[in-house]
């Protein structure tokens, strides 16, 4: 953490409003950015980081320094979990338990190579998948949590974290091959 950015934890600590926008203009891009990820619509996705801010600027003072990076890691862990939480609320609310019903994808073990894809159109091929695979997928890759850790925010069973992530992955796979086909 820099001392420019341990002088705006301090002072927004403090309730310093402009080390606040400071706070919020140095880290809204990447956590926007985590947070799409997740939720799909952009008004949600809004309304998920409005409410992660908030968390974030009334919890700051609970805040420790781990090392660089640790400031931006300890804001997206809340970003993560707000964006699970109103999931599971749009999830509750609908009546869906483990996610949107998809027809089964065939099992397909290679991996695509990913280095000739622009980062953009992947990221916009994983906000494509079905919400519960998508959820799954980016907890298990972006994350690094493994599927009990899964199974128990979003309060599934392993054996259906692991099936969304693999699902997830060769729908990935599908799309992947199709857009190459696409630019051939």
């Amino acid at each position: 953490m820099s001392e420019t950015e341990k002088n705006l934890v301090h002072a927004a600590i403090q309730g310093d409003r402009s080390a606040m926008a400071g706070l919020y203009s140095r880290n809204i891009g990447y956590l926007t950015a985590v947070c799409s990820r997740y939720i799909r619509d952009n008004e949600d996705r809004d309304d998920v980081l409005q409410t992660s801010f908030v968390k974030i600027f009334t919890s700051l003072a609970s805040f420790r320094y781990r090392g660089n990076g640790s400031l931006k890691a300890w804001m997206s862990r809340i970003v993560v979990n707000e964006a699970i939480n109103f999931l599971k609320m749009q999830q509750k609310n609908n009546g869906r338990v483990d996610g949107e019903a998809v027809p089964d994808i065939p099992d397909s073990e290679d991996a695509p190579d990913l280095d000739d894809i622009p980062a953009g159109i992947i990221q916009e091929m994983i906000r494509e998948l079905p919400e519960g695979y998508r959820t799954v997928f980016n907890l298990f890759v972006f994350e690094e949590k493994s599927h009990k850790e899964i199974s128990a925010m979003l309060g599934i069973s392993e054996s259906t974290s692991a099936s969304q992530f693999h699902r997830a992955r060769n729908i990935l796979a599908r799309k992947i091959r199709e857009y190459r086909k696409s630019i051939e």
